[in-house]
């Protein structure tokens, strides 16, 4: 199988009344009837009176969202940093605690962090989530990946919640990475894993940390990965020499791209190949903190380190990652969406085969932690923090 041709992962300023992050009042259990897929009617021509090519809604507010998946009835689940998932009704925005969640470890970077629905989700309700726990050793941590039943048959829950990848343990509370990405082939999921803010591991396959993984649906190594045969914890590195990888998506032709966080200056977005190097630490477009140079990648390029497609310098600290494939906006469909961090902005990259081009920057004027496409097309964002906005985004009318 050749590992690039993976199919796509199917992934006004007006205010609605809002949610607290509390539970909602008690509520049926029965799903609403999904949303229309064509309800969200395109109107390129239009433009918001603040000049923005979309409208924004104010759905709710939650504790530090940090990641949402629909749901095939048009609900959502979404999670919280400090260990919470819900059961968003994306249309009213009340919502629902789902019990048996993980134990989080809720410091710095770490919480609970990604949901992705399984590829035999209709069948048997499987999803996964990844999040941070206590290590072994005083004052490590470490991020996992763990995958469950949700049933919703009732009052939301989680049976069956098994852990099937660990990171390796390091102190410190940052660059855990933790993005999911499942091949709609129902054979692979992948999984970002940051440098934990120790650079040099980035480059040593013989550690997870710095890497993305390309793993079974059980969280086992696959035996055609790159490094298979040299060390057990190599034979799970897809590609390594990342910083901290917090967006991951394929596009309709298979091609894996990746959203990274460089250090001051120089966030990348790239183009995954399995066994690549990607740099980090001894290349970035960036430089350290103290102000220390680092050498570019293109003085890496006899060593093969592969230079990201585009990069950003001042950064806008890009967090999740997302291949627009709706008609809601059709001038964007294959174009990827980008949250800014730092930067406080949506980022559109256009897309067009291995080569990408940057767009559009929106201000936003909050963090933007998620992007996600809902079931008609409509753009929805999460913002960080205590008082995180799910907010959704249509076209002007």
């Amino acid at each position: 199988m050749d590992p690039r041709r993976l199919a796509v992962v199917p992934l006004m300023l007006a205010i609605a009344a809002c949610s607290t992050p509390g539970d909602s009042p008690a509520q049926p259990q029965t799903a609403p009837p999904p949303p229309p897929t064509t309800s969200v009617a395109p109107n390129p021509n239009a433009v918001a009176q603040d000049g923005r090519p979309f409208e924004v809604n104010e759905v709710a507010t939650f504790d530090r969202p940090w990641a949402m998946a629909f749901l095939p009835d048009g609900r959502a689940l979404l999670t919280e940093k400090g260990g919470t998932l819900r059961v968003v009704d994306p249309q009213t925005g009340r919502s629902t605690k789902v019990t048996g969640t993980p134990e989080v470890v809720d410091e710095g970077q770490g919480g609970l962090a990604d949901v992705a629905l399984g590829p035999t989700y209709d069948e048997d309700g499987t999803i996964y989530l990844s999040w941070v726990e206590k290590a072994d050793e005083p004052g490590e941590t470490r991020g996992v990946v763990g995958k469950a039943r949700l049933v919703l048959d009732g009052p939301p829950a989680l049976k069956k919640l098994t852990t099937i990848w660990r990171q390796d343990p390091q102190s410190g509370s940052g660059h855990y990475s933790l993005r999911l990405a499942i091949s709609p082939d129902g054979d692979n999921l992948f999984v970002t894993s940051g440098e934990r803010q120790k650079f040099t591991p980035a480059q040593d396959v013989r550690t997870d940390l710095g890497k993305i993984l390309r793993l079974t649906l059980d969280g086992e190594h696959v035996d055609d990965n790159p490094f298979a045969e040299q060390h057990e914890k190599a034979a799970t590195v897809w590609s390594y020499g990342h910083r901290n990888v917090l967006g991951i998506a394929f596009d309709a032709a298979g091609n894996l791209w990746a959203s990274e966080m460089g250090p001051k200056g120089g966030d990348e977005l790239n183009l995954i190949e399995p066994g690549a190097d990607y740099g980090w630490p001894d290349y970035s477009e960036g430089s350290h903190y103290d102000g220390r140079a680092i050498p570019p990648h293109s003085q890496g390029a006899s060593k093969d380190v592969v230079a990201p497609i585009l990069s950003w310098v001042p950064s806008i600290s890009p967090a999740n990652l997302m291949i627009y494939s709706g008609t809601a906006f059709p001038a964007w469909k294959g174009d990827a969406l980008i949250g800014g961090l730092s930067g406080q902005c949506l980022v559109r990259v256009h897309l067009d085969g291995t080569t990408a081009t940057k767009a559009d920057q929106w201000d936003m004027g909050a963090r933007i932690r998620d992007v996600v496409q809902g079931p008609d097309g409509a753009i929805w964002l999460l913002t960080d923090g205590p008082d995180g906005k799910l907010l959704r985004l249509t076209p002007p009318r």
